[in-house]
């Protein structure tokens, strides 16, 4: 079971030349595709990035126990999940000193793209369902649904 976690999170945020341009969050351009393992892909056409979540039972959990879309506010998603990032690419460039298998990948989010709520949303979620299913804590933030 821990290999599947070694295919924990494959997160990949390609950035295009035009990194000022605004997004509407309602426009057809983002596409959401589930398959039956628990991979969740959003993609934007204009903006050139994919988000790819591969957990097991993280779908299930964000629809049954995750706060609902609309909860929170996008700038305190964006702040909590600028932590998150930072603290999970610290784990990965240092392995010896965090449980092996966890933090395999570093995650590529730059702080100055508005990747828009549905993202934010579902990385922050993504975080504290990973805090919570393997006792980990990556900032000081106790976290919490």
């Amino acid at each position: 079971m821990k290999y599947l976690l070694y295919i924990l999170l494959i997160f990949g945020f390609l950035f295009s030349c035009n990194s000022a341009k605004s997004i509407d969050n309602t426009s057809d351009n983002e596409n959401i595709h589930v398959t039956k393992n628990d991979t969740v892909s959003i993609a934007n056409n204009d903006l050139e990035y994919e988000l790819i979540i591969i957990e097991p039972g993280y779908n299930i959990w964000l629809e049954t126990r995750a706060r609902p879309i609309g909860y929170y506010e996008q700038d305190f998603l964006e702040t909590r999940n600028k932590q998150y990032v930072d603290a999970w690419n610290e784990r990965v460039l240092h392995p010896l000193n965090y449980p092996s298998g966890l933090y395999d990948s570093q995650i590529y989010y730059d702080k100055t793209v508005d990747y828009g709520y549905e993202v934010n949303y579902k990385l922050y979620n993504y975080f504290i369902y990973f805090q919570l299913t393997y006792k980990q804590q990556l900032t000081s933030y106790i976290p919490r649904i």
